[in-house]
């Protein structure tokens, strides 16, 4: 009888064996770009997908396959494809299933990249969509159209943590035989596995926690294998999106802390939330792990941890935010999330800056909503520095800063 291991066990040990000629027991790293067969009838098999293998680079190469087949095994899926990036994989992911005339819900508040993508590239190629509020699958439903072909989700939210139900939403496109996408990076396998509660596809930016190390760009789209097959072969092969086998090595490395890392990130930011919602100068917090939270007990239903990101707005708006992210002496400036040290942003700015202001206000971005990527620091000087950067804002207050 097979062994059923915990996902802990399993993001170490699955689809990874020693070496069969050397008894290694990391991953090889095999950069080829062609391959060769026994015969012409291997070959064609092989590149039909009735026999599994590789046969040229810009379709994978076995690194990459090895850390699909784990990335699959991790969220419940037949089979994965890694991708040069997350912008790859929601790009591949939404193509897999639109053409040209066709139509596509999304949730409102949203990745910028993924609203760049639809409003400046969808509409090159006679895709057409329509943001809709998702935290109300009845609602949502109503904007169905004839033309309708996919529901984009992002749960939680990039950056106001919106937490959708993933189970409701996607019994309910069901009854449309509408297939359900879920971006699912803010989360990663350890927390949350949409194919279990009826999405169709997930989507990943492993350059976030999946790597967690901050030095590689990828993506995974997870699915049904014949999905999968046909965007590896004629979207993520025809438009040269392959992940290369250097940055499937790093990812698979990385993989091996990322239980680990994902615990500590999450117990972090329990502790910065706890700390913002108490700070007389913060007007609120965005966190799933946060009794306030709108979708609290969703969340806890749904999420196996409220995950590493935290998000708030500071008393003043734009200028004080502002203010606040150039005072900080231990959190870093940047875009990005998931990495070993907390990373701060502001997403009006930033991440989100390609949405214009009378859209980003609809999704609820203001112009003082601040970003924590919260990393792997010790919690209490993150707090204190926080802290810091906040009596030197308000220092001419007369109100008492609590210290933590």
């Amino acid at each position: 009888m097979e062994t059923e291991w915990s996902l802990d066990t399993k993001i170490i040990h699955e689809n990874q064996f020693p070496d069969p000629h050397t008894g290694a027991i990391s991953q090889s790293i095999v950069p080829a770009v062609a391959y060769a067969f026994p015969d012409t009838e291997t070959a064609a098999a092989v590149v039909s997908g009735e026999e599994e293998g590789v046969y040229y680079g810009r379709y994978g190469n076995p690194t990459s396959r090895t850390l699909e087949k784990k990335i699959a095994a991790l969220e419940g899926g037949e089979d994965a494809l890694g991708v040069s990036s997350g912008m790859a994989a929601i790009s591949i992911a939404l193509l897999g299933f639109l053409k040209q005339g066709d139509h596509v819900l999304v949730t409102k508040d949203v990745y910028g990249g993924t609203y760049s993508f639809l409003t400046s590239l969808a509409p090159r190629f006679g895709i057409e969509f329509d943001f809709v509020d998702c935290t109300d699958p009845e609602s949502m439903l109503e904007k169905i159209k004839p033309n309708t072909k996919a529901v984009y989700l992002e749960t939680p939210s990039n950056p106001r943590l919106t937490v959708l139900d993933i189970e409701a939403i996607s019994k309910a496109c069901k009854a449309y035989q509408l297939p359900v996408i879920v971006d699912n990076t803010f989360m990663s396998p350890c927390l949350q596995k949409p194919l279990e509660l009826g999405a169709d596809v997930v989507v990943h930016s492993a350059t976030k926690y999946i790597n967690g190390h901050g030095d590689v760009l990828a993506g995974f789209v997870v699915g049904q294998k014949d999905i999968i097959q046909f965007m590896r072969k004629k979207l993520m092969g025809d438009l040269g999106q392959n992940l290369n086998a250097w940055d499937a090595f790093l990812i698979l490395r990385g993989m091996k802390t990322m239980a680990l890392r994902v615990e500590r990130h999450c117990s972090n930011a329990q502790k910065i939330a706890e700390y913002l919602e108490s700070h007389p100068f913060i007007d609120k917090v965005f966190y799933p792990g946060l009794a306030s939270h709108p979708q609290y007990e969703l969340a806890q239903k749904q999420m196996k941890g409220m995950g590493g990101i935290v998000s708030f707005e500071v008393k003043g708006g734009l200028v004080e935010g502002k203010k606040l992210i150039n005072s900080l002496r231990l959190a870093m400036i940047s875009f990005s999330l998931g990495d070993p040290e907390t990373l701060v942003q502001h997403p009006a700015s930033m991440t989100h800056a390609s949405i214009p202001q009378e859209e980003r206000l609809k999704f609820g971005i203001t112009d003082g909503l601040i970003r924590i990527s919260v990393g792997l620091e010790d919690a209490d000087d993150i707090i204190r520095d926080f802290d810091q950067a906040l009596s030197a804002l308000f220092s001419d207050s007369e109100t008492q800063i609590i210290t933590k």
